[in-house]
């Protein structure tokens, strides 16, 4: 019996050895066939995201741009943005591409883009940059091309014109081949506001503080892809101009009322950040970013005393970005060690003063020029290209 024993414990153990020896040489001949097929891919490393900072590169030519035409864009674009309408002659600045550094940003194809988006909507809130980038989008991914196809959906989302209202808070289109959609909600500061009297049309206004604005609240969760941005509406005459009270916690808050306007923002974008985070735990399919800041250019006064961008050299004061860290260091922290992510475009931005409307806007008074707002095509068709590599 002890015989016996051990000979069927010998015969397991060469069993044993004869499958591991089996195993060993496949392992050898698959690695042979194909040696680098179980390592990461080349193109693993250099496209994804993480290893990525889209923000430090460099603008190089590029005769491929611009990705639209200014004239054939009417359907999206409006014609105060188009600088191809206005009397500006030289358009050099819409020949250049962004390029990060440490990475290859695929180049964008709009059918490609509405492919991704299936079944998805993508939502820009904020003020009128945030609308730049929305008509750049739509302007983008139809190739400046009308689109009689595309249908408006705005009431589904409550954007339609209020009577004696000249446009409606927003707009919001749906591509049905994709079922994508791409909408726009207007809101300065990413703040609450509500008339405290309904009845009279110069009511003061709360603005809270620490409330998203309502819009947000409730479609929220019919999003998949969000872009906030603020920034220019945070000074005193826009708060006179528009009556605008501050509230913490539903109540007049005189501290606020008195607070710097630095102070106020930073409350502010504090407040939305932590609320949409909490969000975006129950939302994981959600992605979610916080645009920085998009430079003015004005030289020798404001836009009301008599400054200027009569630049019209690209790159004049040179054409790479090198530092790591975000130039807008509010919305940067605001959004470190949350799950929103960042898309940095200041840097970028603040190399091209000669892509501004300047003096050609034709809506600007004598001696007034916009070096705010960009011409387009133009600059914020590259923040596009950032966020559709972001997606």
């Amino acid at each position: 019996m002890k015989g016996e024993k051990i000979h069927r414990l010998l015969g397991t153990n060469f069993s044993l050895a004869l499958v591991f020896v089996f195993c060993m040489i496949l392992f050898l001949w698959v690695l042979e066939k194909s040696p680098l097929s179980l390592l990461p891919s080349e193109d693993q490393f250099v496209t994804s995201s993480s290893a990525c900072n889209y923000a430090k590169g460099r603008w190089v030519v590029d005769n491929r741009r611009p990705l639209y035409s200014g004239f054939g864009c009417k359907q999206w674009l409006l014609a105060q943005w188009s600088c191809r309408l206005t009397q500006r002659q030289d358009f050099s600045y819409e020949g250049y591409r962004w390029q990060p550094d440490n990475c290859e940003m695929p180049e964008f194809e709009g059918a490609d883009f509405l492919r991704k988006m299936e079944d998805k909507t993508l939502a820009f809130i904020g003020d009128s940059l945030g609308r730049q980038q929305f008509q750049s989008l739509m302007c983008m991914v139809t190739g400046g091309e009308e689109n009689l196809n595309v249908e408006n959906v705005g009431e589904e989302y409550g954007l339609v014109r209020p009577p004696g209202h000249s446009r409606p808070d927003g707009w919001a289109f749906r591509f049905p081949d994709t079922n994508s959609t791409i909408l726009y909600y207007w809101s300065a500061t990413l703040c609450d506001l509500e008339l405290l009297n309904i009845s009279d049309p110069n009511t003061p206004v709360a603005m809270h503080l620490d409330r998203p604005p309502a819009f947000l609240r409730l479609f929220l969760p019919r999003f998949d892809v969000l872009v906030l941005n603020t920034g220019h509406h945070w000074n005193r005459g826009k708060f006179r101009i528009n009556r605008w009270n501050m509230y913490v916690n539903g109540r007049p808050d005189e501290d606020m009322m008195r607070a710097d306007l630095a102070t106020l923002k930073n409350f502010a974008v504090h407040s939305i950040s932590r609320w949409l985070d909490s969000q975006l735990a129950l939302r994981p399919r959600l992605k979610a970013f916080f645009r920085t800041l998009s430079p003015r250019h004005f030289g020798n006064g404001e836009w009301n005393t008599g400054g200027s961008c009569d630049n019209a050299i690209p790159l004049a004061g040179g054409s790479e970005v090198g530092e790591e860290e975000s130039r807008d260091s509010v919305i940067a922290g605001t959004v470190n060690g949350t799950r929103i992510k960042l898309l940095d475009i200041t840097a970028i931005s603040e190399l091209r003063n000669e892509a501004h409307m300047s003096r050609y806007s034709i809506k600007a008074a004598e001696g007034v020029q916009d070096c705010l707002h960009w011409c387009l095509p133009g600059v914020p068709d590259t923040w596009n290209e950032l966020l559709a590599a972001q997606i």
